[in-house]
Formats: structure tokens, sequence, C-alpha cells
């Protein structure tokens, strides 16, 4: 029989192992927690074709309509803007944020067969819709402001 003799000190290193690696985890978990905090976010969207327009749909839940910009440039439409951080709570047993904040900016090609002069957007429930007409051999040849009803 092999007789090992016992080591206090060989176990206290082991422990002060495991105990810094479950450090660098939470460490690792708090910068990723803070980095979603931070960062700009992207809004989810729905796109759709229907018979006489393109429909598309972005999810802007706390978002005025007078922080969103939509135009149009080179054949492309553009809906930008900002979430801004509301009022932070802090209580002395708790905080907490889980709402991304930060400018957006999301980009979709027409097609030539959109009427760019009829193009027009709504917002409701914090979903901004933006109806594009089909109108055959439209052509975008400058910049033009939607404005949001």
């Amino acid at each position: 029989m092999f007789v090992t003799r016992y080591n206090p000190i060989s176990q206290t290193r082991d422990f002060q192992r495991g105990f810094n690696l479950l450090n660098s985890m939470l460490d690792s978990i708090e910068e990723q927690k803070h980095s979603l905090v931070t960062d700009d976010f992207t809004p989810n969207v729905n796109t759709r074709e229907g018979e006489f327009a393109y429909h598309i749909e972005v999810d802007l839940p706390g978002i005025d309509k007078e922080d969103v910009n939509i135009e149009i440039e080179d054949s492309k439409l553009i809906i930008s803007g900002e979430r801004k951080t509301e009022e932070e709570i802090k209580e002395e047993d708790y905080y907490k944020i889980e709402s991304s904040f930060g400018s957006f900016s999301r980009s979709f090609s027409i097609p030539e067969e959109v009427d760019v002069e009829n193009i027009h957007a709504s917002s409701k429930d914090g979903v901004l819709e933006v109806v594009l007409p089909k109108l055959e051999n439209a052509k975008i040849d400058k910049v033009t402001k939607i404005e949001i009803k």
C-alpha cells in the first residue's frame, strides 16, 4: 500500500486556482453585459411584398417618431435614428437595465419599379411601417426625406 502524506498547502492552491477561474468567468460575463447596454442596437425588421406595394416594418418601441429619420438616396431606403436612455432608477437594493440604447441605421435596396414620390410611413404602437408603392420604370435620382405620420 502506498502512503501519501496530507499536504494542506496543495489543496489550498487547487482551491485558489478554481476560485481564480470562477472570477475570470464572472468578469467575462459582466463585460458582455456592459457591452450589450452601451453598444448601438439593431431593431428587428419585417419585409414583405404585396400586389401593389413593398412593406417594411421596423420594431422601434419607446422611440419617438421625431428621433427617426427616413431618406432615399442612390436607390436605397435608409432608416436611422436613436433610442435615448431614460431616467435611470437606482434604488438602495437594486439597479437593473435590460434595454439597449444608442443609434441605429438600416438600409434597403429599392427596386426600380417603386413610385418614389408616393412612399409613405406611419408609426403605431412602436412599429414603424414604410410603404413603397409599385410603379413601372420609376427612377431614383435625388435624396428624398419621408415624413412619419
